[in-house]
């Protein structure tokens, strides 16, 4: 018996030192990847500011989810707090106290946008970059002028802090920490897109679906552990036998044709609600056409 108990602690012992090598080793790897610096060419944008920029700003602030971390006056929020995964936050994106510096300039929203860094070259941490870089040049600047317009907002945030789970999630890759790694930091964006119902179009407001439904639009399992799978959003899945008129009355309402209420907290469609009828109508014809 007493050599069993050795034996048995002697493993375990080896087990457990085991795992905390693992865990070191996912730690200083992860570490190493939120801390490299990145050497990138931001284009310039010089497009006119005119009231009808500042308004289509205001609407894609909307429907590209930016109030989910951002807060409806842009103040920041903690979306979320979990001593596993970690600390995260929205920035507060005014320049009220615990915003933005006195000389964060448009370079300094490009960088955050379009390539996922800080001012300094350093990532940034769950932020959907990887999306707005594709998005035009003139969408780009809508937002940021819009942003620039908005009054300043007191409110400080805790500092992002990243859990033990949060570091070997992001060593698998399960969950997208790291912007900056999925940016393609030379894509050459259009000036402009038309705005049609075509598929065409469609096909450049789904870039918004790709962060959850994946880059083929064909779902899988959620990012946040143990949140519901995501669904496939091609003719492949229930879409496929929603009409057009369905199709829309779900993004706007959250109910299914099958009768299903969506939780906003896995499919926003308090945030595609906002979704004109023509940008609904276009990235029905698009999916329909997967």
């Amino acid at each position: 018996m007493r050599k069993l108990l050795k034996w048995t602690g002697i493993t375990v012992g080896a087990l457990v030192g085991l795992l905390l090598i693992f865990f070191l080793v996912t730690y200083l790897s992860t570490n190493r990847r939120i801390h490299k610096q990145y050497t990138v060419q931001v284009k310039p944008l010089n497009v006119p500011v005119d009231s009808a920029m500042l308004a289509y700003g205001s609407h894609l602030f909307v429907v590209k989810g930016c109030f989910d971390c951002h807060g409806r006056n842009l103040e920041g929020r903690v979306f979320l707090n979990d001593p596993k995964l970690g600390v995260f936050a929205g920035s507060n994106l005014t320049k009220g106290k615990g915003g933005l510096p006195a000389d964060y300039d448009d370079k300094a929203w490009l960088m955050a946008l379009r390539h996922g860094l800080t001012p300094e070259g350093k990532p940034l941490l769950i932020m959907p970059s990887y999306e707005y870089a594709k998005l035009s040049d003139y969408d780009v600047a809508s937002i940021i002028a819009w942003c620039k317009t908005q009054p300043a907002v007191d409110h400080e945030l805790p500092p992002v802090q990243v859990g033990p789970l949060g570091h070997l999630l992001t060593f698998f890759d399960k969950i997208p920490l790291l912007p900056a790694e999925k940016v393609d930091h030379h894509y050459q964006a259009p000036a402009m897109v038309k705005k049609e119902i075509t598929p065409a179009y469609g096909k450049y407001l789904s870039i918004s679906c790709t962060g959850c439904h994946r880059d083929d639009l064909h779902g899988g399992p959620n990012h946040v552990p143990g949140g519901v799978p995501v669904a496939d959003i091609t003719s492949k899945g229930n879409l496929g036998k929603w009409s057009q008129e369905q199709f829309m009355m779900a993004l706007r309402t959250g109910r299914t044709p099958e009768g299903k209420q969506l939780n906003n907290e896995d499919m926003p469609w308090q945030m595609t609600t906002a979704y004109t009828e023509e940008e609904l109508s276009a990235l029905y014809l698009y999916l329909r056409s997967l």
